[in-house]
């Protein structure tokens, strides 16, 4: 029997697709080049093939919880949050988005007693956190996210 998987495959062809925007280059960003650089400086240059783009505006600013960033492992899509292209938003902070969302690559995931997935596990923590700016990115992240929602 085929593993079941939560997480939904992106197909820029499929007709919902082709409205979303796609694209790396921001306004102020430019996530390829950021990825890179990440890939080079954490993975050893490891991770190939992955397309890393600002996700699709939306129309209303979230209340409650802001998502800065997603991964898609089975076609190696990254998106990032659109609000994070502007000019207040350090490249630092990008970096260490980027960092978390790659780390799901190589980080895997565990199943607990009840039989519920987590990615985000006693490892994967442990290795977010020997990012060099992981606590001044958190700091920031605590101190600006109201800037992000309504």
């Amino acid at each position: 029997m085929a593993k079941k998987t939560k997480r939904k495959l992106s197909r820029p062809t499929l007709p919902m697709q082709r409205h979303l925007n796609l694209r790396h280059e921001g306004r102020y960003f430019d996530l390829r080049q950021i990825f890179e650089r990440v890939n080079a400086r954490h993975f050893r240059g490891r991770l190939r093939g992955y397309n890393v783009m600002w996700g699709r505006r939306r129309r209303q600013r979230p209340k409650e919880y802001f998502i800065f960033g997603t991964i898609q492992e089975e076609d190696r899509v990254i998106r990032i949050h659109p609000l994070l292209d502007q000019p207040f938003v350090p490249r630092w902070f990008l970096e260490y988005v980027l960092y978390h969302e790659m780390l799901h690559s190589v980080v895997p995931d565990e199943t607990d007693a009840s039989g519920r997935r987590r990615v985000h596990t006693d490892e994967f923590y442990r290795r977010e956190k020997t990012f060099p700016s992981y606590r001044r990115a958190r700091q920031w992240e605590e101190e600006n996210l109201a800037r992000f929602l309504r």
